[in-house]
């Protein structure tokens, strides 16, 4: 069944989305669906959350707005309120979905590049020379002494 998009509850998973147990009284009311019907068609509901922003509200209400759309409801013997019975030519040519009737989207961010800087004054470097200076310098002190008794 459709389930509503929900933020993980800790701090490490918030940037993230995922499904959470059902859609709200309220988003079903947004929706113009009602409680009972969307049992019947196949709409999770969780009679236990509430609605904390009017984001996730409206993108929960777009969720069930889309699954609306593309819900085919056979003519029957039940009231469905909200919910128009599809003509003949609709159930003729209608086919069952198969895995996620609506599956969660991620949004795709547009990366920015930036110009590759020059390494001529590349810190690394600067390090590595400090770095071999400091551990040669007794080397070289050594050979100059060598240099300058040879040379006398």
């Amino acid at each position: 069944p459709p389930r509503r998009v929900v933020p993980p509850p800790t701090q490490r998973y918030n940037m993230k989305v995922r499904k959470g147990r059902g859609f709200t009284f309220e988003e079903l009311k947004a929706a113009g669906i009602s409680k009972r019907v969307a049992r019947s068609v196949g709409i999770a509901v969780d009679h236990r959350r509430k609605n904390h922003s009017v984001e996730s509200l409206q993108e929960n209400k777009q969720r069930l707005l889309a699954y609306k759309s593309k819900l085919i409801i056979f003519k029957g013997k039940g009231n469905l309120n909200g919910l128009e019975a599809a003509t003949d030519e609709d159930a003729n040519m209608a086919t069952q979905v198969k895995g996620d009737a609506l599956p969660i989207t991620k949004p795709v961010q547009e990366l920015q590049f930036r110009a590759v800087q020059s390494s001529d004054d590349s810190v690394f470097h600067k390090l590595r020379v400090i770095r071999s200076d400091t551990r040669l310098e007794g080397l070289r002190l050594k050979r100059k002494r060598e240099k300058e008794e040879a040379a006398k």
